[in-house]
């Protein structure tokens, strides 16, 4: 990370600098938080995983009508929206997710999570390890910091509780099911993530491509079995398997131009059963990740030649060549309008001071807020990085990523910086000449 100097720069003559716009009432949030932080612990304590988010979404729902907003539930799973009408001027959509991992949580905080679920047939904890119970507290907090300074802008806000971000279906399942044909296109979309490497206290943004398109790709390898001891007998799908393991990796190192970016990884190689037995067929476990359809689909035309090349070469007849599946469906690159971007630079600058204010550079993970900007309405969008590590860690050192047992950020300074932030980048909007 390092600090932004183009926000001086934005900063002049711009119209976020006008003295009769409002700045975001810093002791208003402050009296906020104990209320927050208590939300916050309480969800954290109580997560769900994809799909599941009955009683979560319940809880927001309940919190949003609570100061005013009109709130559809069960919407494209459990999803939520609500919606605040305060005068004529621009619509936002501001998005948090709501879902939390199948893993048992290792931070030994007093307010960890217990719970237990069954999934995929055997017994394991939940966690929100992703930082999705910050961005819903923060979601809450903004909400209920705008009811109150109602005075301050109009337009419209559109608060999404989104489903299942973690397997990349919420945002698709809320879309399909007529968001924007039932409660029409917003202006502009916002929405936040935790960073697991910017300290509490400070946010950071990235213009263009900010995440990648996200897909699971999986290669059935087909072979001879036969027993371990007579393998002059079989065509090893084992051995197979690795050789293509290894050449998979040749395609970013060999095939990509090295100013463009990929990642090709194997995650999971499934196969055989017993010491002493060669299987008949093997399982590679492929996520891919990119940011231009000409590389994702230059990727996706490597990996069928190498896979069949591999086999070829191992003497596979044509009936066993692998089997490349390749969804239809993935999570699509996050892109952050660089105009919007600008605009909430010099927000976020009024709010937190331009020193917190830093770059992201852009990452491999996946972020299926990206859909909201990607429909044929092309909505202006921009997801930010809100600062999460508690002051100790980032000395020490010890910096847990997201998905991580042990990550946990400092709640309080957290929720307050992206309530401040996000309260001042949507009145600034709303209230910004020419909407």
């Amino acid at each position: 990370m390092r600090y932004i100097t183009l926000i001086g720069c934005l900063l002049i003559g711009s119209a976020f600098t006008n003295p009769t716009l409002p700045l975001v009432d810093k002791k208003l949030i402050k009296a906020d938080i104990p209320f927050l932080v208590d939300f916050y612990k309480t969800i954290h304590q109580n997560p769900e995983i994809s799909l599941e988010e009955k009683e979560t979404s319940a809880r927001l729902a309940k919190e949003l009508k609570s100061i005013g907003f009109e709130v559809t539930e069960n919407f494209g799973g459990y999803g939520i929206v609500g919606i605040l009408k305060n005068g004529d001027g621009p619509t936002i959509l501001y998005r948090t997710d709501m879902d939390a991992l199948p893993m048992p949580e290792k931070t030994d905080l007093p307010y960890a999570s217990k719970q237990v679920i069954e999934y995929n047939g055997e017994q394991t904890g939940t966690m929100h390890s992703c930082g999705h119970d910050v961005h819903m507290t923060t979601w809450l907090g903004t909400a209920r910091t705008l009811v109150k300074m109602k005075d301050k802008w109009k337009g419209t806000l559109m608060m999404i509780g989104q489903p299942a971000e973690e397997i990349g279906q919420g945002a698709k399942l809320m879309l399909e099911a007529g968001l924007y044909k039932k409660f029409g296109v917003p202006d502009y979309g916002v929405g936040l993530h935790s960073s697991p490497t910017i300290p509490a206290g400070q946010v950071g943004f990235g213009k263009g491509y900010t995440m990648a398109n996200t897909e699971s790709i999986d290669i059935k390898v087909l072979g001879v079995g036969a027993h371990g001891a007579a393998p002059h007998m079989s065509i090893d799908p084992v051995v197979i398997a690795s050789m293509m393991v290894m050449e998979l990796q040749t395609i970013v190192s060999r095939n990509l131009k090295p100013i463009d970016a990929a990642v090709v990884t194997v995650g999971a190689i499934k196969g055989g059963i017993k010491h002493n037995i060669i299987p008949d067929e093997v399982t590679l476990k492929l996520t891919v990740r990119t940011y231009t359809q000409e590389v994702r689909q230059m990727i996706h035309r490597r990996i069928k030649e190498i896979a069949r090349g591999v086999a070829i070469a191992a003497g596979l007849p044509d009936d066993k060549m692998p089997e490349v599946v390749i969804p239809d469906s993935y999570t699509p690159a996050n892109y952050n309008t660089p105009a919007l971007v600008d605009r909430m630079l010099v927000s976020a600058a009024k709010a937190i001071g331009e020193a917190n204010v830093v770059e992201a550079e852009p990452q491999m993970v996946g972020e299926d807020f990206a859909m909201y900007g990607q429909t044929a309405d092309k909505v202006p969008t921009v997801l930010y990085w809100l600062g999460t590590v508690p002051e100790k860690r980032m000395a020490s050192g010890d910096l847990p990523g997201l998905h991580s047992p042990f990550y946990y950020p400092a709640p309080e300074k957290s929720i307050e910086t992206g309530v401040e932030v996000t309260s001042q980048a949507l009145m600034d909007i709303f209230n910004e000449k020419g909407n």
